[in-house]
């Protein structure tokens, strides 16, 4: 869950400004905009290897030369290299002696500019694809052998036709006959196929071939050494100065918080804005958590009627959100303002939102909503930020959370958004329809507990909606909302399949929520992908 409910942002420098590299061998990732540029990071980091994902067109020479990666990765792009204004490589990627590797554009467009040939559409692949295995390489040791077929994940239109000098063919389908090409002297591989994603078996191997055996990094990036310098860092940037963290209760601005205090004690002050549209005895279990196990300085703010007073009528789910954001600030601004002296606010802030803050093409991303924890309060109230986990991919800050010491089923949670309940309740929200939802969200969830189910499953919630149907209930007539129940697998929130509970499964939830809540008589399942739908409601 979010340290805020979402607000509109503006991202505030081109290129993410980290600086775990310099203590960490690393490799850098040029985005051409591929859609999961995202994921080649996470597998790089789950082999134990630290890397920054930058825009093509912000990584000039002395920028690479600066960051000294020991190995570079092209990514893929929605661009052709045949348009007339193709993004490119910056040429320095190509002389400084490192390993490259090119991942379907970035594959194009090393082959085209070291003078090889890449042809249009005649050839196109998409979706799950087999390749012949027809030499060996370094990259592939242990992997893939020669007369082994493989499945792949293709994702082109273009294709190369005739490669660059120094370049062989490691693999070829049918559709790209240099599906997979090394140059082992310049130590240059690209492959047209898409080895981050799942539906390449054994891609996260490939990409730890060119990580380990190629680039020899030795897989120094782990969480205790991630914890020490992280502590470390935030006792430089704050000295003695005060902090205030807008605590959720959710998995991300709990770590920080923690984190937090590990580093610097009670100079760190928590202010827990209770909306009313928290899941059941959420905040209970915040206030106990941090006040009484963790000895945090806590501000528990209950304003659950201020929030349900202002959006008593409200429908419209950009309003919800925007009013929900609105009072937030409110809120947590004035009692901010009370602690007096504060010159930092931490938040959640993970890696994902700092990636998406900025588009391939320089500016900002196109997206579905903004993203809440880049800007928006410091310029208001005039403090500096602190964000330790912008690093820091969801599964890592899991991590690093059992690092501290944090009970695994708190860091396991399933994300829950910043506006809460508010939009899981298309339409108008009341005190009566929040009750109704959050007895049968805590049903939903016991049962998928129960099941040994959790977490196999990315996120799960109930969903009450603004229909009433006629039922039955003994002799008599009950005309009471649906419920939706939504369940989805996913391994970063971009892309997300539903689970496929038994029929035996969501029988025995259904007649639990009909039995145990009033208010509902009919439930339903959905079965909606990632896309074209999110995994909200609203």
């Amino acid at each position: 869950m979010s340290a805020q409910p979402d607000t509109t942002t503006e991202n505030q420098s081109d290129t993410p400004d980290l600086e775990v590299h310099e203590q960490h061998e690393h490799i850098l990732i040029l985005d051409f905009g591929s859609q999961v540029t995202q994921l080649i990071a996470r597998r790089l980091r789950e082999s134990g290897v630290y890397c920054e994902i930058w825009p093509f067109n912000h990584a000039d020479e002395d920028k690479i030369k600066a960051f000294d990666p020991k190995g570079i990765i092209l990514s893929g792009g929605p661009c052709s290299v045949l348009d007339d204004d193709a993004p490119s490589a910056p040429d320095i990627v190509f002389e400084m002696g490192v390993p490259v590797f090119g991942i379907c554009y970035g594959q194009q467009t090393m082959v085209q500019q070291l003078g090889g040939k890449v042809e249009g559409e005649q050839s196109r692949e998409f979706g799950r694809a087999t390749v012949e295995v027809v030499d060996e390489s370094k990259i592939a040791a242990g992997v893939w052998s020669p007369g082994n077929e493989e499945q792949v994940w293709m994702s082109h239109g273009d294709h190369v036709a005739e490669l660059p000098d120094g370049f062989r063919v490691i693999a070829k389908s049918e559709g790209a006959p240099f599906a997979f090409i090394a140059d082992t002297d310049r130590r240059f591989y690209g492959v047209q196929f898409h080895p981050e994603v799942v539906h390449t078996p054994h891609g996260k191997d490939l990409l730890r071939n060119f990580t380990h055996n190629i680039c020899r990094c030795s897989g120094d990036w782990t969480m205790a050494a991630f914890r020490e310098e992280a502590v470390a860092k935030i006792r430089e940037q704050v000295g003695d100065g005060k902090v205030i963290c807008g605590l959720s209760g959710g998995v991300d601005s709990s770590v920080t918080a923690v984190l937090l205090h590990e580093a610097i004690g009670d100079q760190l002050t928590c202010i827990y804005v209770d909306t009313g549209m928290m899941r059941s005895n959420e905040s209970a279990q915040v206030v106990e958590l941090f006040r009484d196990h963790y000895n945090i300085p806590l501000i528990h703010e209950d304003v659950g009627d201020l929030f349900l007073g202002e959006l008593e009528g409200v429908a419209d789910p950009e309003v919800k959100r925007k009013t929900i954001g609105r009072l937030f600030i409110e809120v947590f601004e004035k009692r901010a303002k009370e602690i007096g002296d504060a010159k930092y606010l931490a938040q959640g802030t993970l890696y994902p939102d700092v990636i998406e803050s900025v588009s391939f093409t320089g500016g900002p991303s196109v997206t579905i909503k903004s993203h809440h924890n880049v800007g928006g309060l410091p310029e208001r109230m005039d403090l500096q930020l602190v964000e330790p986990l912008r690093e820091l991919f969801k599964d890592e800050v899991r991590e690093l959370g059992v690092e501290l010491g944090m009970h695994e089923d708190f860091v396991k949670r399933h994300p829950f958004p910043g506006p809460g309940l508010a939009i899981r309740m298309p339409g108008e929200i009341t005190r009566e329809k929040l009750q109704i939802l959050r007895k049968a969200d805590d049903v939903y969830l016991d049962e998928i507990r129960k099941a040994g189910l959790y977490d196999e499953i990315w996120q799960a919630f109930a969903v009450l909606l603004p229909v009433k149907t006629v039922g039955v209930m003994g002799d008599g007539r009950t005309y009471d909302y649906v419920c939706a129940l939504r369940a989805v697998t996913s391994t970063d929130g971009m892309t997300a399949d539903y689970y496929p509970f038994s029929h035996e499964f969501l029988g025995r939830v259904s007649t639990r929520i009909i039995n145990e809540v009033h208010g509902i008589n009919r439930v339903t399942y959905d079965i909606t992908s990632k896309p074209p739908g999110t995994i909200e409601w609203e």
